[in-house]
């Protein structure tokens, strides 16, 4: 079987699919770059893509899975400015995530598109299909990653040791029960690496043995200090908390995490 395939149609409908990939993966990662690194990176990976259909090996899909990644991580470096293998890695697959719903977006549209053109218009209704099914995908990242920045908060904690405050983000988690079993006082949570540098005020005359229960364990005991002092920045004003609770654990927060803290809905509370 043989395929007659234009490619500067095939260059046209990559690239604008590029491009539409590119924005939402941006948007997702938060990273900008200028129109002109943009239409770069859609420009290279439509160019290295058709390259990649014309190889002399493998099938048609072969050649496309075969090329995808390197394509798609070379357009994140170009567009983006990322680099080592990690990252890009990283990036390419949330690239392909973005791909995956757009492709399915753009499907259910053009199929309730194609009885009313009657196939004809092929690379006009392809494009229309996709700028649509980028704008919904936007506008539902946006929705997403709005609601997502409510729940994130500025904490600022004093370590008298140092004297000095250390500032962290928080993420309001509103799932979050713990408590202090014998105060009753509500227990948030802060990674490792809040900890370390939070070791001045964790002292051992302030412990606490905080039980809890997750998801593949039924119990479990959290080491839990008392501090001080806490000031939340909120919206333009600041909460005082004394004598806060916190539990040291590392599950949920990873130290490339935007947040290094899971804070107690209970401290938002007057």
């Amino acid at each position: 079987m043989y395929y007659k395939l234009y490619i500067d149609s095939v260059f046209i409908q990559q690239m604008a699919i590029n491009l539409y990939l590119l924005s939402l993966a941006g948007q997702i990662m938060r990273r900008t770059a200028t129109r002109r690194r943009v239409w770069l990176g859609a420009a290279a990976g439509a160019g290295m893509s058709c390259l990649g259909i014309m190889l002399p090996v493998f099938t048609m899909g072969g050649r496309l899975l075969l090329t995808a990644v390197p394509v798609s991580m070379c357009m994140m470096c170009l567009t983006y400015r990322m680099y080592g293998v990690g990252n890009l890695f990283r990036a390419s697959l949330i690239m392909a995530a973005a791909g995956f719903f757009l492709g399915g977006v753009m499907i259910w549209i053009l199929n309730r598109l194609r009885p009313v053109v009657k196939g004809r218009g092929g690379l006009f209704l392809t494009l229309a299909a996709g700028v649509l099914s980028w704008l919904l995908l936007r506008a539902l990242l946006f929705r997403l990653m709005k609601k997502r920045d409510e729940g994130l908060r500025t904490v600022c904690f004093y370590v008298p040791a140092l004297g000095q405050d250390i500032r962290v983000r928080a993420f309001v988690d509103t799932g979050n029960h713990l408590i202090d079993p014998v105060t009753g006082a509500p227990v948030s949570v802060i990674s490792r690496k809040t900890a370390r540098c939070l070791a001045s005020c964790l002292s051992q005359e302030k412990y606490h043995a905080v039980p809890y229960r997750s998801v593949g364990r039924p119990c479990g005991i959290l080491p839990a200090y008392e501090l001080p002092e806490m000031v939340i920045e909120e919206a333009g004003y600041t909460l005082k908390r004394e004598h806060v609770i916190v539990a040291v654990c590392d599950a949920g927060i990873s130290e490339k995490s935007e947040y290094q803290m899971i804070l107690h809905p209970g401290l938002l509370e007057n």
